[in-house]
This record gives C-alpha cells, structure tokens and sequence, in this order.
C-alpha cells in the first residue's frame, strides 16, 4: 500500500530547490559582475588609450606651434641683426667715401703732384681714344697746370707710341668750378667723351672696388660664391 509524499518530504525538497536556484543565481550574477567588470575595464582602457592619444595629439600640435614660433621668432631676431649690421657696415662706407670725396679737393693744392696726376688722366684718354686730335676738359682754376700736364703728356705719348699727338685745352666748355678737379678727354670731334675727373674715378672707384674694400674692412663673405 502506497502512502503520499509528506508534508516533511515537501517541505525538504523545496529548500533543496530553493537552494539550488538560490546557487544557480548566485553563480550567474558572479558571472555578469565578472563579464560587467571585464567590459568596464576594456571600455575603461579604451578610454583611457583615447584621451591618452588626444592629449598626445594636442601635446604634439603645441609642441610643432611652440617650435614654428621659436623658429619664426629667431628667424626675425636674425634677419633684424643682418639688417643692423649690413645697415652699420654702409654707413662706414659711406662715411670712409665721403671722407675720400673731402679729400679730393686737396689734391689740386700740390701742384707738382696734381700736374703729374693729370697728365696720367690725360694719357690713359689719349691711348682709349687713339686719335691723331683730341681736346682736355678742365676747371678754370686748373688751367695752368692742367698746360703743363698737356706738354708732358704729348711728349711721354710719343716717345710710347712714336706717334705725334694734338691735345687742345677746350677752354669754352671749362668743368664746374666746385668739382674735385681731374680732366675730359674729347675726341671723335666731340662725339666721345672720356670722364676722367676726380670725382668719377672715386665713382667709379666705389662701384668696382666696393668688393675688395669691403671684404679688406669686415673678411670675406663666407656664404659669397661668386664675385664680380
């Protein structure tokens, strides 16, 4: 004869179920605060590897501006230094040519040496030109010595050349009062004019020798390849 399941029976296997169920959840929410915390650290480090590259980023973008500044910065200082050199070296020029201008005038006091200066001026015209007629520039005050340098020019030119030369004293068309003195030789009936004055040797003396007074007061240009 079978007799029913107790109430005891019951009682017991339902806390067995309970229990169970009770194990069953606790397992698995252990396994999706295990799964959650994985997750939160992978998004944590995904977040962390973000900002990290974000702050690289910016760190970077600064960095390049600060350095562009710094370059750009010294870049000026160096070209406003250039610029004060360049700027204090032609003024030394300037002053060293104007010094040589203000002499000029002096040289016409010594007349032997003036006589022998322009005689030279006149024959470096005369062997340019290499005509048989030419005629000589002067200022009015030079006049008597530039005669002289006239006759001692046509005697050196011939015992060079063995050639006989004319050289006139234009006396119509005198040079400025207030030039530096020094001589033009005309020839080709006035169509050539060689300026041989004083104050356009130093012309020209500032033009083609500027390079090598340069280069004597302040060296070399070392970034300079070429020169004329």
């Amino acid at each position: 004869m079978s007799h029913g399941i107790s109430d005891d029976q019951v009682a017991g296997e339902l806390k067995k179920m309970t229990a169970f169920i009770r194990q069953e959840a606790l397992e698995k929410a252990k396994e999706i605060e295990i799964k959650a915390d994985e997750e939160f650290a992978i998004e944590k480090s995904k977040l962390v590897r973000q900002e990290t590259s974000s702050i690289d980023t910016t760190y970077e973008k600064k960095f390049k501006q600060a350095s562009m500044s710094q370059q750009i910065t010294r870049s000026t200082l160096a070209n406003k230094t250039r610029i004060k050199v360049l700027s204090a070296r032609q003024e030394l020029l300037d002053e060293l040519f104007e010094k040589a201008r203000d002499q000029l005038a002096g040289f016409a006091e010594d007349k032997s040496n003036y006589t022998g200066i322009c005689k030279n001026l006149i024959l470096e015209g005369c062997y340019a030109l290499n005509e048989k007629k030419v005629a000589v520039r002067a200022r009015k005050q030079d006049y008597e010595v530039v005669k002289k340098a006239i006759g001692d020019a046509k005697k050196e030119y011939k015992e060079n050349t063995k050639e006989e030369i004319s050289i006139e004293l234009d006396e119509k068309n005198p040079h400025p009062q207030e030039s530096s003195g020094g001589v033009s030789i005309v020839g080709t009936g006035g169509k050539v004019d060689i300026n041989n004055t004083l104050d356009e040797r130093l012309r020209l003396l500032e033009t083609d020798a500027l390079p090598m007074v340069r280069a004597s007061l302040f060296g070399k240009n070392q970034n300079r390849k070429f020169y004329d």
